[in-house]
């Protein structure tokens, strides 16, 4: 699972608000390759915008934020499944101390 976060990266966490880890285990690899593409190789590769990580032993989902302007179809997907799942979001700040009150902020994004 690649575990490269940027600290401009939105995480998903597989946690939800009160406190209980999401089920299935493998909901970010699953969720993840919705995205993903085949090569000509047979291989799937993640979305560069898309990625399942681990933080801390918790499963997660890293989303760029990028992916707002250049798909924002995709984007809403992604923060939909969040927000039906009362999953945790938080940017992936050194420190971060998931208040998961902040979670609206990023389910409500101005256009």
């Amino acid at each position: 699972m690649p575990d490269s976060i940027s600290s401009t990266d939105l995480l998903i966490r597989g946690m939800t608000t009160a406190g209980r880890r999401f089920r299935p285990s493998d909901w970010a690899e699953r969720l993840a390759s919705v995205f993903s593409t085949v090569g000509l190789d047979g291989r799937m590769s993640y979305s560069p915008h898309i990625r399942p990580v681990t933080v801390e032993g918790m499963q997660c989902i890293a989303v760029d934020p990028a992916l707002e302007q250049e798909d924002p179809r995709a984007f809403a997907f992604i923060m939909n499944f969040a927000k039906d799942n009362d999953l945790q979001v938080g940017k992936a700040e050194a420190g971060q101390d998931w208040d998961v009150s902040s979670n609206e902020r990023f389910f409500h994004r101005e256009k």
